[in-house]
């Protein structure tokens, strides 16, 4: 059974950092893109970030381009996302998420099979 489980979420003040991670069990995914999207209360779920499968290639939201950095560690069946400046705007549930497609990028929902449960990022100010 495939597992995507986040982790490093949490409470932080307004322009300070997180890292978050999401670790990948039942399958490798190294020749796969995988992402960022989050959900704010009330909202819907919306792209953040994405990478492909050797990390040469990665896409931003304009809303945090220049804030966060995706990268991806494939000998851990890992990929992170680096959040820098945090506004209490990025208060939302972080899911990672993961592509079955080889060697393709997306930005969007479909584009990815595999989701983790989340992970509580609250920025406050």
């Amino acid at each position: 059974q495939v597992q995507l489980v986040e982790s490093g979420g949490g409470l932080v003040q307004a322009g300070g950092s997180l890292r978050l991670s999401c670790a990948a069990a039942g399958r490798t995914f190294s020749r796969n893109a995988m992402c960022w999207f989050l959900q704010a209360p009330g909202k819907a779920r919306e792209f953040v970030a994405a990478i492909g499968w050797n990390g040469s290639s990665t896409y931003y939201a304009d809303s945090v381009k220049g804030r966060f950095t995706i990268s991806r560690d494939n000998a851990k069946n890992t990929v992170y996302l680096q959040m820098n400046s945090l506004k209490p705007e990025d208060t939302a549930v972080y899911y990672c998420a993961a592509s079955s497609a080889l060697f393709t990028i997306q930005k969007t929902q479909t584009g990815y099979n595999y989701w983790g449960q989340g992970t509580q990022v609250t920025v406050s100010s």
